[in-house]
């Protein structure tokens, strides 16, 4: 007997798609920062406006008003299981995040950015294939990430 196709799901609302889009305008924020910071900064909140478009499209607003505000990271382990390792590595790098903005001295390395640029461009692909939308072309890997940050 053939198997039988998986039922439609509902479509996606504007508000995910917005979200996944700002969320890849800050990853090519991230590659074209001048430094270690603002590069670091861009990736995290690329993250963090991924993981709020898998909130939008599996949540729905509360009936009754919950004790206190949570960050989108406990709320996608609680939403999205399967997306839970994602959701503690980028909550492990939110006071590194803030200490950027903060223009804290030697608050992010280099590399620290780099990798974080690549982690979030992975996460998005793989919200991407959570919500069942096509697999977008990820950053050109021909841009030499460190230029910017070897010129100034």
């Amino acid at each position: 007997m053939p198997s039988l196709p998986p039922p439609p799901r509902a479509p996606l609302g504007h508000c995910v798609l917005d979200l996944l889009a700002h969320a890849r305008d800050c990853l090519g924020e991230s590659a074209t920062a001048t430094t270690p910071a603002e590069r670091y900064v861009a990736a995290h909140l690329a993250a963090l406006r991924t993981g709020a478009a898998v909130l939008a499209a599996r949540t729905r607003p509360p009936s009754r008003r919950r004790s206190g505000p949570r960050d989108v990271w406990t709320v996608l382990t609680e939403v999205a299981p399967e997306l839970g390792e994602w959701a503690a590595f980028f909550a492990a790098g939110a006071d590194k995040r803030a200490a950027a903005e903060a223009g804290l001295a030697r608050a992010v390395t280099a590399r620290e950015a780099d990798d974080l640029l690549r982690q979030a461009e992975a996460f998005l692909g793989a919200v991407t294939a959570v919500l069942g939308l096509p697999r977008q072309e990820a950053l050109d890997p021909l841009v030499d990430l460190t230029a910017p940050l070897r010129a100034g």
